[in-house]
C-alpha cells in the first residue's frame, strides 16, 4: 500500500504525540489507530502497523527510565518472562476468538480504576509496604496482563500501573517506569505474530516509530523532572480518554 508524503507527515506526527502521551500514562493507542484508519489503512493492518510503531516508543521509554534510574530491567526478568508466554499465548488465541466480546468487561474496569484512583488523591506518592511476594505478582500478574495485551490490548498501561501501585506499593512514578517495560515486552510478541501473518505495513509503521523514538524520549524525561501530582492527572486524563474512545467505538 502506498501512502503519500500529507499521509505519511500526519503519520509522524500522530506517532509524536502518542509517544509522548504513552511514555507518561499509556493510552497512545487512543491517538495512533484512529490516524491508521484515517489515511486509508484497512483495520486489520493499522492493528499489526500500530504494534510495530508503539514497539518503538514502548523500548524508548524504558531505556529511559532505566538510564534515568526509575527501574532496573535485572530486578524484573520474572516479569518479562511471564509476560512474554501470556502474550504470546493472548496473540495465538485471539485469532480463533472475537475480542469485542471483552469490550463491556474492560470498560467496566477502567471505569472502576478511574473512579478509585479520582476518589483516592494520594495513590501512588509514596513507596508502601507490598500486598504479595514480588515473584509471585510477576508471575500472576505477567501471563494475565501478557495475555490481555496479545489478545486485545486497550488499557494495558493502566491495569500494570494500578496493580504495581496498589499490589507491590510502587509509587507512580516507579509504576509507570516499570510498565512500560512489561508493555515493550508484549508489543514485540504481539508483532511477531502479526509480521508472520504478513499484516503490518512497513513504511506508515517506520515512520510513525521515529515519532515514537521523539514523543516517548520527551515524555519519560519530563515524567523524571515532574511531582507524582502530574502523573496522576495525566493518568486519569488517559483512563477517561480510553473509556470514552472504547464506548463511543462500540455502541455508538
Amino acid at each position: 500500500m502506498e501512502l503519500d508524503s500529507i499521509a505519511l507527515l500526519v503519520l509522524f506526527f500522530s506517532g509524536l504525540m502518542a509517544g509522548f502521551v504513552d511514555s507518561i500514562a499509556g493510552g497512545g493507542g487512543i491517538i495512533t489507530l484512529p490516524a491508521l484508519l484515517a489515511v486509508g489503512i484497512p483495520p486489520h493492518e493499522a492493528l499489526a502497523t500500530n504494534k510495530l510503531q508503539s514497539s518503538f516508543g514502548s523500548f524508548t521509554s524504558a531505556f529511559n527510565y532505566a538510564r534515568l534510574g526509575l527501574m532496573k530491567p535485572k530486578e524484573l526478568i520474572v516479569g518479562i518472562v511471564f509476560t512474554f508466554i501470556g502474550a504470546a499465548i493472548g496473540a495465538i488465541v485471539v485469532q480463533y476468538f472475537k475480542a469485542d466480546s471483552l469490550v463491556s468487561f474492560i470498560i467496566v474496569m477502567l471505569v472502576i480504576i478511574f473512579i478509585y484512583t479520582l476518589l483516592t488523591p494520594n495513590l501512588g506518592s509514596n513507596t508502601s509496604t507490598h500486598k504479595m511476594p514480588k515473584n509471585l505478582f510477576y508471575i500472576i500478574f505477567g501471563l494475565a496482563i501478557g495475555f490481555y495485551d496479545g489478545f486485545f490490548g486497550p488499557g494495558t498501561g493502566s491495569f500494570w500501573t494500578m496493580a504495581l501501585v496498589l499490589l507491590l506499593g510502587l509509587n507512580l512514578k516507579a509504576a509507570t517506569a516499570q510498565t512500560k517495560l512489561f508493555n515493550f515486552t508484549s508489543n514485540i510478541v504481539s508483532l511477531v505474530v502479526f509480521i508472520y501473518s504478513g499484516l503490518v505495513i512497513w513504511v506508515a509503521g517506520l515512520i510513525m516509530g521515529v515519532g515514537q523514538i521523539i514523543g516517548a524520549f520527551l515524555g519519560s524525561s519530563l515524567v523524571h523532572k515532574k511531582e507524582v501530582k502530574f502523573i496522576r492527572i495525566f493518568f486519569l486524563a488517559i483512563v477517561a480518554l480510553t473509556i470514552v474512545k472504547l464506548i463511543w467505538q462500540n455502541y455508538f
